[in-house]
C-alpha cells in the first residue's frame, strides 16, 4: 500500500502560481547596437509557431518538476504485508568455560572421543536453535570473562560464535565469579520478566575480581536466575608406565559452589558426565524456561523519496539541454 508520511504537503502544490500572481515580473533590458525593424518582424512571423510550442513544453516539463519536488517532499512509502515476528521477552545467556581444562578428552560425540568443550559447542548449539523468540548471549571465561555475543534474537548468529569459540583462548584459569557478574550488567539493563544465565564449567574459580558467591547475590537482587551445570567424567582409564589406573578427571570440579550459587539464585545444579546427561540437562532446562512465544505485528516500510526526486532532476537536466542546444 502506497501512503504519503507529510500529506499535509500537498498544500505547496499552487505556490507558484501564487509567487507569479503576488511578485512583480522582472524588468527585461536588451541593448542593441543596430536596430533592423523589418529583420525583427521577419524572424517573428517565422518563429511564432515555434515559440509557442517551445514556451507549452517549458511550461509542463516546470510543472512537472514542481510535481515531483511536492512528491518527494511528502515523503511517499510503501507498506507491505502485515508480518508476525515472535517475541517472548525472555533474555538468556550462555555462561562457557573455555579454560585449559576443557581439552579432556572424556565425552562422545557420535561414537569418536572428543574433548569436553566440543561436546558443550554441540549441545549448546542445539540449544540455542530451540530459542526462537528469545534473545539469547554468550559469555565465554578464562583467565577473565567476555562477552562473545550480546543479547539478540538472530540464533544463528549466537551459533557461529559458539562454533568459534576455542579452549585457551583468553587464558587456562577460570574466572567463574567475573562471567556472573558480566552476566548481571548485561542482563540487568533488560526489561524482560525473565532473566537466566546458564553457566557451564568443569572446574573451580581460580581467576577474577568477584567470587562467584558474592556474584550470585548481586543477580538475584536483580532477579537473575542462573542454572549452572558441571562437566566432566567421574571416571576415566588412563596408560602410563606402570600399566592402567582409574583416574576422576573432575576432581577440580567445585561442585559446592555451582551448587551454592544455583540456590541462592533460584536456579538448578546439573551434573554433566557425559554426551547423553548434557543433553538430557538442556532439555530439562528448556522445561523449566519454556520459551512462551507471542508475536509482535509489523509492517514491512520502505521509502521512495526518491524516486520523484530523481524524476525532477532528470527533467531539469532536460531543461538545461535544450537550453544548451538552442531549442529554447
Amino acid at each position: 500500500m502506497l501512503r504519503f508520511e507529510w500529506w499535509w504537503l500537498l498544500v505547496l502544490l499552487p505556490l507558484p502560481v501564487l509567487l507569479r500572481l503576488i511578485l512583480p515580473a522582472a524588468k527585461q533590458q536588451q541593448q542593441r547596437a543596430l536596430r533592423v525593424p523589418f529583420f525583427e518582424q521577419l524572424q517573428q512571423a517565422s518563429t511564432a509557431h515555434e515559440g509557442a510550442n517551445v514556451s507549452s513544453l517549458r511550461w509542463i516539463v516546470a510543472v512537472l518538476m514542481w510535481c515531483c519536488l511536492v512528491m518527494a517532499c511528502m515523503r511517499p512509502q510503501w507498506l507491505g504485508e502485515v508480518v508476525d515476528l515472535p517475541v517472548s521477552g525472555r533474555d538468556l545467556m550462555l555462561g562457557m568455560d573455555i579454560s585449559g581444562s576443557m581439552r579432556e578428552q572424556d565425552f562422545e560425540v557420535q561414537g569418536r572421543s572428543v574433548a569436553r568443550m566440543e561436546a558443550a559447542k554441540v549441545v549448546a548449539k542445539e540449544f540455542v536453535a530451540q530459542r526462537e523468540g528469545d534473545r539469547v548471549g554468550l559469555i565465554l571465561f578464562g583467565d577473565n570473562a567476555q562477552v562473545q555475543t550480546p543479547l539478540t534474537y538472530d540464533l544463528k548468529t549466537v551459533q557461529h560464535f559458539i562454533t568459534e569459540s576455542m579452549v585457551g583462548l583468553i587464558g587456562s584459569s577460570t574466572a567463574i565469579g567475573d562471567a556472573i557478574g558480566l552476566a548481571v550488567k548485561r542482563l540487568k539493563e533488560r526489561p524482560a520478566e525473565s532473566r537466566v544465565l546458564i553457566l557451564l564449567t568443569d572446574g573451580a574459580n581460580t581467576a577474577g575480581a568477584v567470587t562467584p558467591i558474592d556474584a550470585a547475590k548481586v543477580a538475584k537482587q536483580y532477579g537473575i536466575r542462573i542454572h549452572t551445570i558441571g562437566v566432566g567424567a567421574e571416571q576415566a582409564v588412563v596408560r602410563d608406565i606402570f600399566g592402567t589406573r582409574v583416574v576422576n578427571p573432575s576432581k577440580a570440579l567445585d561442585e559446592k559452589s555451582l551448587l551454592e550459587i544455583a540456590d541462592i539464585t533460584g536456579g538448578k545444579y546439573f551434573r554433566a558426565r557425559n554426551t547423553r546427561e548434557m543433553i538430557g540437562i538442556y532439555d530439562e532446562i528448556n522445561t523449566l524456561e519454556p520459551s512462551v512465544i507471542d508475536s509482535v505485528q509489523q509492517r514491512p516500510l520502505a521509502e521512495l523519496y526518491y524516486w520523484p526526486l530523481a524524476a525532477s532532476l532528470a527533467l531539469s537536466f532536460y531543461l538545461v539541454w535544450r537550453r544548451f542546444r538552442g531549442h529554447d
